[in-house]
C-alpha cells in the first residue's frame, strides 16, 4: 500500500452520480491517501459528516450517517427471518454491515469476505464510529479473499448474504452478473435471502432496471426498496431477494415486536414503520423494477415481484 503525501488544505469533494449530475461536500482537510493493490483510498475530515472514506473518488461511508446505508442493507431481511444464524458479507471491509448483523442475538457467525486487506486496516484505524469494535467480536470471521471465488467454492449455506460493494462498474461489475446471482442463490440456506444495493433510480434508472431484471430471473421473490442516503446525495435503491422470505409481508407492529424481542440496540434508522415505508415504492421506481409480465394498469397494484413458477 503506497501512502501519498497528505494535503491538509480545504477540499471540495465531488460525488458524481451520473455523467450529468452529482453533488459536493466540503472537507476541512485530507487525513490520508493510499494506493492499494486494487484501488485508491482517501479519508477526509468534514464538518457535516465527520470522517469520510472514499474509494476511487466515490464516497463509501462516513462516521455520522453510515447507519442509513448499513441498517437498511441488513435489518429488513434479517429481522424478517425467524431465526438467522449464519451471515455472509461480501465486501463491507469497513465493518458496518457485520456490526449490524451481529446485533441479532441468534446470529452466531458472520463471515466477511473482503478482497482488499488495506480497507480493513484503514477502517480499524480510522472508523471506530462505523464498526464499533466488531473486528474484536469472536463471532466475526474476516477472510481476505475474492468474494466470487469464495462463493463458488464454499459448502456453507447462509441465512443472509449481503453484498456490500462498490457500484457495478469496472472490476465490481462481475459481482452483479447473472451467473454470480445464480451462485449466490445456491449458497443460501432454505428461507435465506440476498440483499444488495442497486444504485440511484434517479441518476441511474437504466442500471436499477437492469439489475432488478437480472435478479427476477434468478429469485422467486425480489423486493426492491428505497431510502435517501445523505452521503450518496440521492434516493437510493436496494433489494431483498429470496425464494421464500418476503419482508414486505410483515406489518410495522410485527417488526417492532421482533426488534423488542431481540433487544436490537442503537438503531438510528430502522423500526417497524421504516420497514414498511422503504418498501412503499414511488410509481416511477415501481415502473423501473417490475417485470414487464407483471405490469398491469390495475389500480393500487402492489409490487408483487413474485414469479409464478416456484423453483
Amino acid at each position: 500500500m503506497a501512502k501519498h503525501e497528505i494535503d491538509r488544505g480545504e477540499h471540495t469533494l465531488m460525488e458524481p452520480l451520473s455523467a450529468s449530475t452529482g453533488f459536493y461536500i466540503k472537507a476541512a482537510k485530507q487525513i490520508g491517501e493510499w494506493q492499494t493493490k486494487f484501488q485508491k483510498m482517501q479519508i477526509y475530515d468534514t464538518p457535516h459528516y465527520g470522517k469520510i472514506f472514499r474509494l476511487d473518488g466515490f464516497n463509501m461511508t462516513s462516521e455520522k450517517e453510515e447507519f442509513v446505508y448499513h441498517e437498511n442493507l441488513i435489518h429488513p431481511a434479517l429481522t424478517a427471518h425467524a431465526a438467522p444464524r449464519k451471515v455472509l458479507v461480501i465486501g463491507g471491509g469497513d465493518g458496518g454491515s457485520s456490526e449490524e448483523a451481529l446485533k441479532h442475538p441468534s446470529v452466531d457467525n458472520v463471515t466477511m469476505v473482503e478482497i482488499d486487506a488495506d480497507v480493513v486496516e484503514v477502517a480499524k484505524q480510522h472508523f471506530q464510529a462505523v464498526h464499533n469494535g466488531v473486528f474484536d467480536n469472536p463471532k466475526l470471521t474476516v477472510r481476505i479473499d475474492d468474494g466470487m471465488r469464495f462463493v463458488r467454492e464454499t459448502h456453507e449455506r447462509f441465512d443472509l448474504i449481503a453484498l456490500d460493494l462498490n457500484d457495478p462498474v469496472g472490476p465490481a461489475a462481475a459481482l452483479y452478473a447473472l451467473e454470480f446471482f445464480q451462485q449466490l442463490r445456491t449458497a443460501l440456506a432454505p428461507g435465506g435471502a440476498l440483499t444488495l444495493h442497486l444504485g440511484s433510480p434517479v441518476a441511474q434508472p437504466a442500471r436499477v432496471a437492469d439489475l432488478a431484471q437480472r435478479l427476477n430471473s434468478v429469485f422467486r421473490i425480489v423486493r426492491v426498496y428505497t431510502m435517501y442516503i445523505p452521503l450518496y446525495g440521492s434516493l437510493w435503491s436496494m433489494a431483498v431477494c429470496s425464494d421464500k422470505l418476503d419482508p414486505k409481508a410483515f406489518t410495522a407492529d410485527e417488526i417492532d415486536r421482533r426488534i423488542d424481542a431481540r433487544k436490537l440496540q442503537e438503531l438510528r434508522y430502522y423500526n417497524g414503520e421504516t420497514h414498511e415505508g422503504v418498501f412503499a415504492l414511488p410509481n416511477f421506481v415501481r415502473d423501473l423494477v417490475t417485470p414487464a409480465r407483471l405490469k398491469q394498469p390495475a389500480r393500487g397494484r402492489r409490487l408483487g415481484v413474485v414469479r409464478a413458477a416456484a423453483k
